[in-house]
């Protein structure tokens, strides 16, 4: 009895600790994290967090069982942080996550957004909870062949955030393994990626467009005046309560005419007072109409005795009123006087392809105004008429091979009989009747023949039974054939966690080789400096040109003899320079000596200075060879002298 006696007590102390006290310790722990190291994790979902946790506290070395003995390890192995945050923060993400979602946004969202833009004005993205950066650097690729790569170095601005410090470090180097951009398209990963040692690395100059910062979704003010928002299977690690915070911080943050990505875990079914689906399967949303706000607070400043429950119950009759007409199984259209799309329902924008952004343009400026037929003049006539226009037989073709026939009505509006406020348009989809009716028809020349095969039918009917019940025994073995396999898939769980814990290790190698390129970088920077140094120091002018006699270097000196700065002339041709040289001179020189195989050759000019004082520069070209020995350019070495 002895013998296990101390094993009795270990299940006696575990049979006493009870849900509360584990809900006490982990609370504590979560209290902790946020006084040492600034994570607020108590907006994280309850079950979620527990488990990532309690993963963590079994992979070390010597697994601990409660949340206070975790506590304890990680007041002493500091260290322990960052592979907790890295486990609770898990940082899954890859380029183009669910490409039929990327095409969607690519194809219908991004035009949008580019067509409700002024032209040249800047576009605004955030990417929340960007991980190591795949996210933001697939939208920017996205964009980029959208407007053209000059449009988008002008013109857009890609926030990239999230709370995790190495994951934000990871991605500013825009390095990734061969493994992660095999899921570049081709033509995207040799147009955008360039191979360096250990992967790839994303183009720079796309690269500076996207701005990574830490940013705190709970805590932090939200990015404004937003295009598009992507923030994909980030909300559906927090509780419900934190999720309606975020999304009011959302709404805040995006234009009138802003879009929202979210992940395939999101579908935002309880916050339609926010955000409309534009597309619920890709997980696209618009800003809810404000209207609906508007309408609220009109209601509200009516002031009855009870205001709270006025409002209340006011709202909740706006709110009933605009689920009834969604809920219209007919195509509706509002109209105002001035002809401007007052109102669309559900219906309406499923079939003509209308979105929450038209709502308050001309009716005559969108494609429903004349097709599938037009309206204009059936709405002239009920307007004049104050009488219903019915348009009958109006043939729709929602795909190639398939018509829908559609009975439309033009109804006025008017308050109670006095000015007219608009006109209705609905849409009634009556293709059923019409096929009723041709069916109808062949239906009275098969009665006769559906009467003799019914007995047949009848008879094939019990023997279809006894068919199914013996399916119904087949599919009980195939129950017991599906248990055994939910076996062989848990230990293949248990292998995946082995190979998890070897990627862990993988992850400290990269670290490791990140630490590494950072040292060459200082070197080449250090590299950079020297020559520099070298080039201010000439007490000549010198200039570096391309074989296009484009400015490729321009020294101290010759800012100092010509008045322009390094920044206003690299790039340019030195012949298009308005200084006090006559480069126009130098053209054919330096044609010819490109041409030449010559070392070296002289020349004097006279010239004015930036100063204005007259000089003879004499000017020696010696050729810009590259380190493969080819002509790449011509080195100008300038020597002024007074005249």
């Amino acid at each position: 009895m002895s013998e296990y006696s101390d094993n009795d007590g270990d299940a006696r102390a575990t049979r006493n600790r009870t849900p509360h006290s584990e809900d006490l310790e982990l609370s504590a722990l979560l209290t902790h994290l946020r006084n040492s190291r600034g994570f607020d994790f108590s907006g994280y979902k309850p079950v979620s967090l527990r488990r990532r946790v309690i993963k963590r506290m079994q992979s070390l070395e010597e697994p601990v069982e409660t949340f206070a003995e975790y506590l304890d390890y990680l007041e002493v192995h500091p260290e322990e942080f960052a592979a907790l945050f890295n486990s609770i923060l898990i940082n899954v993400t890859s380029f183009f996550r669910d490409p039929e979602a990327w095409k969607y946004l690519a194809n219908e969202v991004v035009p949008e957004i580019l067509r409700a833009a002024p032209v040249d004005a800047p576009v605004r993205c955030w990417s929340a909870g960007c991980a190591s950066g795949e996210e933001p650097n697939t939208l920017a690729m996205v964009l980029a062949e959208a407007m053209g790569e000059d449009a988008f170095r002008r013109r857009v601005k890609i926030y990239a955030t999230d709370v995790d410090e190495q994951a934000l470090a990871q991605a500013r180097q825009a390095i990734y393994s061969e493994q992660s951009v095999r899921a570049v398209p081709p033509e995207y990963r040799n147009k955008y990626f360039q191979p360096v040692q250990g992967g790839y690395q994303f183009a720079q100059d796309l690269r500076r467009n996207v701005i990574y910062g830490r940013h705190d979704l709970v805590q932090d003010a939200p990015i404004s005046r937003l295009d598009l928002l992507v923030s994909r299977n980030t909300l559906m690690y927090f509780n419900a309560e934190t999720q309606a915070r975020i999304l009011n911080r959302f709404h805040f943050a995006l234009k009138d005419t802003g879009f929202l990505f979210l992940g395939r875990a999101e579908m935002l079914l309880t916050h339609t007072d926010l955000f409309e689906p534009v597309n619920l399967k890709h997980r696209v949303f618009t800003k809810a109409q404000r209207g609906r706000t508007r309408q609220q607070l009109l209601q509200l400043g009516h002031g009855v005795a009870d205001g709270r429950e006025a409002s209340s119950r006011l709202a909740q009759q706006a709110r009933l009123r605009e689920a009834a007409f969604d809920a219209t199984a007919d195509a509706i259209l509002v109209v105002d006087v001035a002809g401007k799309l007052l109102a669309v329902n559900q219906r309406a924008r499923e079939m003509l392809g209308l979105r929450g952004s038209d709502l308050g343009r001309p009716l005559r400026d969108l494609e429903v105004s004349y097709h599938p037929v037009e309206l204009r003049g059936p709405i002239d006539r009920a307007t004049a008429t104050r009488g219903v226009i019915t348009i009958p037989d109006v043939e729709r073709y929602p795909a190639p091979g398939m018509v829908q026939y559609l009975e439309v009505y033009v109804t006025p509006i008017s308050d109670d009989g006095g000015p007219l406020l608009g006109v209705s348009i609905t849409m009634t989809d009556v293709t059923r009747y019409r096929r009723l009716e041709q069916e109808l028809q062949r239906s009275h020349s098969d009665l006769e023949s559906a009467y003799e095969e019914l007995q047949s039918t009848n008879e094939e009917l019990e023997t279809s039974n006894e068919e199914l019940q013996s399916t119904i025994e087949e599919l009980e073995t195939t129950n017991e054939e599906l248990e055994t396999t939910n076996e062989e898939l848990e230990s293949t769980n248990e292998e995946l966690e082995t190979t998890n814990a070897e990627l862990l290790s993988t992850n400290e190698e990269l670290a490791t080789m990140n630490s590494e390129l950072g040292e060459r970088t200082a070197e080449a920077n250090m590299a950079r400096a020297f020559l520099e140094s070298i080039l201010s120091s000439l007490e000549s002018g010198l200039v570096v040109i391309d074989d296009q006699l484009n400015v490729l270097i321009w020294n101290r000196k010759a800012e100092d003899l010509w008045g322009l700065r390094y920044d206003e002339v690299v790039g340019r041709s030195l012949l298009s320079l308005d200084i006090g040289l006559p480069v126009e001179r130098l053209a054919e020189p330096l044609r010819a000596f490109s041409r030449d195989e010559q070392d070296t050759q002289t020349l004097s000019v006279d010239a004015i200075t930036r100063r204005g004082k007259p000089v003879r520069v004499t000017i020696v070209m010696s050729p810009f060879s590259s380190l493969t020995a080819r002509r790449e350019g011509i080195v100008l070495q300038m020597v002024a002298e007074d005249r």
